[in-house]
């Protein structure tokens, strides 16, 4: 049960922030092991959470869900004062920061959806397209491996 003071609830088991989250107690403990959730311990070892943390989980769950990395999203956090819950304000910011690399990955993905019909079934890497635009496989002397992927 959440200890509760002048009416207001202050602090969360991990069992009620899963549930308040939707995300899984496991997925939880592995935030916390990465630093990006920080939980106290009450004189039974249990963990606790401020109620903020459903606010955190909530910007951690967006910022992957938009395809930020952990280390990405743990860095912005870091950056935040005092290590504070995110706020709407710094999500804005943060999310301007971020916009750059994300549409590099849109043009990289899109670039990729639009050549895979072409080169299906090729299997050799070393090919731009097809045997048809690279006749005689005359990128795979420059190396094997996807070289014009990057």
């Amino acid at each position: 049960m959440p200890q509760i003071h002048g009416g207001k609830q202050h602090e969360l088991s991990i069992g009620e922030l899963s549930a308040r989250s939707g995300v899984p107690v496991s997925a939880l403990h592995f935030y916390e092991r990465q630093g990006l959730l920080r939980a106290e311990r009450n004189s039974l070892n249990q963990r606790r959470y401020a109620r903020d943390a459903l606010r955190r989980v909530a910007f951690i769950r967006t910022a992957q869900r938009v395809g930020m990395a952990l280390k990405d999203i743990g860095a912005a956090l870091d950056s935040l004062p005092e290590q504070r819950t995110p706020t709407k304000r710094d999500w804005t910011r943060l999310s301007r920061l971020w916009r750059e690399e994300l549409d590099a990955r849109i043009t990289a993905l899109t670039h990729l959806r639009n050549d895979l019909d072409s080169c299906i079934g090729c299997g050799c890497l070393s090919l731009k397209r097809c045997a048809l635009q690279n006749p005689d496989d005359e990128l795979g002397r420059s190396g094997s491996g996807p070289i014009l992927w990057e």
